[in-house]
């Protein structure tokens, strides 16, 4: 079974471009490639009714972001991997 490849990855900025929500910018959270979705931070937030448990021992209605289609949104900037690397030793000469 083959990965489908996607224009977008987890951590990457991107914009909404059409839909309801468009212009709305955030990070990329997760990508479900199986339904061609991508979760961004602070965009297409949705009410949540969770039931009973140690957390909320009466239920709660939580908020959280909801998915977005991938044809939505489009890359302004890839998050950098080599600014999370720490600076390797210089050569003294």
């Amino acid at each position: 079974m083959s990965r489908a490849k996607t224009h977008v990855n987890k951590n990457d900025i991107v914009r909404v471009v059409t839909g309801n929500h468009r212009g709305a910018e955030g990070k990329v959270l997760q990508v479900i490639r199986g339904k061609n979705q991508v979760l961004i931070e602070g965009v297409r937030m949705i009410k949540k009714h969770t039931r009973k448990s140690q957390e909320h021992p009466s239920g709660a209605i939580v908020e959280r972001e909801g998915p977005v289609h991938i044809s939505n949104v489009k890359r302004i900037e890839t998050a950098s991997k080599e600014a999370a690397k720490p600076a390797g030793k210089a050569k003294s000469e």
